[in-house]
């Protein structure tokens, strides 16, 4: 049985299909956790960070970590700059703190595959030069890998015409209300078909330059269209159009492309695919599928299954109440 503690979250940890022996809902002080929860049995505490008090203090963190077996906490962090950003994750690791995500769907796969240092390690900084005697990490500038609290999120067609493209500008659409959100094409320009000026077209070589260049941006969204500089997102998300004249060219291609894809996010797109086809494209695959987006119409403002997607990503400012309504087809813009 676990435990929840949930505060911004609450709604969204609600939706987890698991055993529940207590939830908690509020604002606490480690203190009151601690007190709590010191003699209470449970399988894992799910934890919201914005339910801890002052969590942006690294202390805070500290605190709880003395005080609980962090193996058997997972933590869903917020998606602000601070909690994000490269000392703060770093700070994490070196407490031992290895099951943390802001993923919604990774929640329960981490309750039955919990992490080990080994896939976090990633985040530790061992040169000791990120922070300084405050409470609080620095605040980093651009190095790759969404440092300084800029997530960047990359998009790669797996199967051929995926629908990277369209997506990264559907996305970008769905999350500007809300966030301060740049869309980044690499080694193409297919862009210019949507009108839109802010959408921007790199090559391989000056992406990491365009993305330091937009110092304000919480989200950037990268087509990266097979570019090999992938290492600069802090994610990268694999599409697959599951139609199987696309899946048999797929593994002729390259038989061990599922292997490939192991442990990576895949995410069916332009799908047709119901629960249960699902499962079995995940038996034959002896993949995991994270998020399975049908057919959508690029030309509403919104789409709720566009929504959830980046709810289950952990993008929580998203506002579901549609948009202004558009022509048709808003050609000749």
């Amino acid at each position: 049985m676990n435990v929840i503690v949930s505060n911004k979250y609450q709604n969204m940890l609600a939706t987890l299909d698991i055993d529940i022996i207590k939830s908690i809902n509020g604002e606490f002080e480690v203190e009151d956790l601690i007190k709590q929860f010191t003699n209470f049995y449970y399988n894992k505490m799910i934890l919201d960070i914005t339910a801890i008090k002052g969590y942006q203090n690294i202390k805070n963190i500290q605190k709880l970590s003395v005080n609980f077996d962090m193996s058997k906490v997972i933590i869903l962090l917020d998606d602000s700059a601070m909690v994000n950003s490269k000392g703060y994750l770093s700070q994490l690791v070196s407490m031992g703190i290895y099951n943390f995500t802001r993923n919604i769907n990774a929640v329960k796969f981490l309750i039955d595959n919990p992490n080990s240092y080994k896939d976090v390690a990633q985040y530790q900084n061992l040169s000791g030069n990120n922070d300084n005697d405050n409470s609080v990490p620095n605040y980093d500038t651009f190095t790759g890998s969404g440092s300084g609290g800029l997530r960047i999120v990359g998009f790669q067609n797996v199967t051929a015409h995926a629908g990277a493209t369209t997506l990264v500008y559907m996305l970008k659409k769905h999350l500007e209300t809300n966030y301060n959100v740049v869309a980044i094409e690499v080694d193409n320009d297919d862009f210019k078909y949507f009108s839109d000026k802010t959408l921007k077209t790199t090559t391989s070589l000056d992406l990491s330059y365009n993305i330091s260049n937009n110092p304000d941006a919480e989200v950037i969204l990268v087509d990266l269209n097979g570019s090999k500089q992938s290492n600069l997102c802090n994610e990268v998300i694999y599409l697959i159009e599951p139609g199987l004249i696309k899946l048999n060219k797929l593994i002729r291609n390259d038989r061990d492309a599922f292997q490939k894809l192991k442990d990576k996010m895949i995410v069916l797109n332009k799908s047709i695919l119901n629960d249960r086809d699902i499962g079995d494209f995940e038996k034959e695959t002896d993949s995991r599928i994270f998020f399975n987006i049908p057919y959508v119409d690029d030309k509403k403002e919104r789409e709720k299954v566009l929504d959830d997607f980046l709810i289950a990503l952990g993008f929580s400012r998203i506002n579901s109440s549609g948009g202004n309504k558009t022509k048709l087809f808003n050609i000749f813009k």
